[in-house]
């Protein structure tokens, strides 16, 4: 049953109180505003309202830098909604609206790098199910992007001190609004799981890093999220980014400011363009400084961040593509190996017998596809978490094969609508019926892990990773743990090819 009366569902925020909507008695919030900001400036506090507002809508997204177009859909199913540069909106789903409920909150974080994306950009990110069946609170947020969250200026003056974390600062002040106000939707502000995928779990990783969110949050999700060399904030290019505003009479602040994000857009794409031709990376990424303690991986998790419970993991084929993959069954032995010769040259015969001991159940095309890039990454992560005593680290594999194009493995996002309990959603997800059984250990692993820290999955132990020892659990059509099983193979991988980034 549907209910949205004038008079309920009613919740009374710190600011105002907002009205929703109940189906089917689960309970849904939309586009709430968390914080407000100008321009290049740290987020400030939403102002109060009198009344009962409105929150029927999803929020406004942040605006993009490139315009976006259909792609892929089959595989990951999008939906786009109108921008602005005022985007700090969140929303809620919940089971309940009692105070004193206290039921453990997931906060969702998008992917997109840090450029792109949305709360809602994804079909697949709807929390309704995730709050319904695993009876939590649920929170997804829009934050600045790109530019406008992500563009060191520091050196333009003071105020501008933290213009290349903007896009986490914001993402902190929906922390703290979660913190004051998720209890009058019946959660618990002190069992707060931050998840994410692709550019959402760099932001999970980066905001333990950050002393102003990691007292604000408890436990942590990172699927595909562990990109160590990509995406740190470049204080060289940066400066020489400032230097080319100099010469061109525009290193002004205020200036910056007034220009429409369409001259703010060309001016900044022009001269990232030449200083990339100049050999320097221009990025857009968390910038470390007092603020942000930097990528863990290169200099350790800070204190908080190693007490943060985590589970971290990636999929079998990431970005990696190849139009082989959907012949791969018509192929004879010896036409297998020259593909994989062309493609690896001296390396093929190695990778081929490595593969063949870390996925006997594979086909050995798929070593077309397989990932070095995150999982190595991973990897690594996981070691650094290994190095405090007490840091709870688990770890996964999303390895399994969908039936599109006659069997294609996991790719980027793959794993999104396990995670959420929305693979009824996709078509694609409709291949075979081992999914829902799946979906359901992945989910309880997930939701377990919500609550109480730890991933549960009835009938199968999933041990944290110990020094030395990575334990991954497989999440496939049969799923086991397995032990260290593919270091050897994508370390070699990664030495013997290139890993694309789209």
């Amino acid at each position: 049953m549907f209910i949205c009366q004038t008079d309920q569902p009613v919740v009374q925020t710190k600011y105002g109180k907002l009205r929703g909507y109940c189906l089917d008695g689960n309970y849904a919030f939309h586009g709430i505003r968390y914080a407000k900001a100008k321009r290049f400036h740290m987020p400030e506090e939403p102002e109060a309202w009198d009344g009962v507002k409105d929150a029927l809508s999803y929020g406004l997204v942040c605006r993009t830098m490139k315009e976006h177009i259909p792609c892929d859909e089959v595989r990951i199913s999008h939906r786009f909604w109108p921008m602005s540069e005022d985007c700090q909106y969140l929303n809620v789903w919940t089971p309940a609206l009692n105070k004193d409920a206290k039921k453990p909150v997931m906060v969702w974080l998008h992917g997109g790098a840090f450029d792109d994306g949305s709360s809602i950009e994804h079909i697949a990110y709807d929390g309704e199910n995730l709050s319904r069946y695993g009876d939590m609170v649920v929170v997804s947020l829009n934050h600045r992007l790109n530019i406008l969250g992500y563009w060191d200026l520091s050196e333009l003056g003071d105020e501008y001190w933290n213009t290349g974390n903007l896009g986490n600062a914001d993402i902190v002040a929906a922390l703290r609004w979660i913190r004051d106000n998720i209890e009058e939707f019946g959660g618990d502000p002190d069992n707060v799981t931050l998840f994410g995928q692709s550019g959402g779990g760099m932001k999970v990783w980066s905001l333990m890093q950050t002393p102003e969110a990691n007292c604000l949050f408890h436990k942590g999700i990172i699927q595909s999220g562990v990109i160590v060399d990509h995406f740190d904030s470049n204080k060289e290019a940066n400066h020489a980014m400032v230097e080319e505003l100099r010469r061109r009479d525009l290193a002004d602040g205020a200036r910056l400011e007034a220009m429409s994000y369409e001259q703010l857009t060309a001016v900044y794409s022009e001269i990232a363009e030449k200083l990339t031709a100049e050999g320097y990376m221009v990025v857009r990424g968390p910038l470390e400084n007092d603020y942000y303690l930097g990528n863990p991986v290169k200099r350790g998790f800070c204190s908080r961040a190693q007490q943060i419970p985590v589970i971290v993991g990636s999929v079998f084929g990431e970005f990696e593509a190849s139009p082989e993959i959907a012949c791969k069954h018509s192929y004879r032995e010896d036409e297998i190996d020259s593909i994989l010769e062309e493609r690896y040259g001296a390396a093929a015969q190695k990778l081929n017998t490595l593969f063949g001991k870390a996925y006997p159940e594979k086909h050995r095309m798929d070593l077309m596809v397989l990932d070095s890039l995150i999982r190595c990454a991973d990897i690594s992560f996981v070691e650094e978490r290994c190095k405090t005593e007490g840091s709870k680290t688990y770890s996964y594999l999303f390895n399994y094969e969908f039936a599109f194009n006659g069997g294609t493995p996991a790719w980027h996002c793959a794993d999104i609508p396990f995670f959420f309990r929305n693979t009824d959603k996709l078509p694609i997800c409709q291949d075979s019926e081992d999914v829902k059984p799946l979906e359901e250990r992945i989910f309880a692993a997930c939701t377990a892990f919500a609550r109480n820290g730890k991933p549960e999955i009835p009938g199968i132990e999933w041990p944290e990773c110990t020094p030395g020892k990575e334990h991954v659990m497989i999440f496939d059509r049969t799923c086991e743990v397995r032990t260290n099983f593919d270091h050897e193979l994508v370390q070699y991988h990664k030495e013997n090819t290139k890993s694309i980034l789209p």
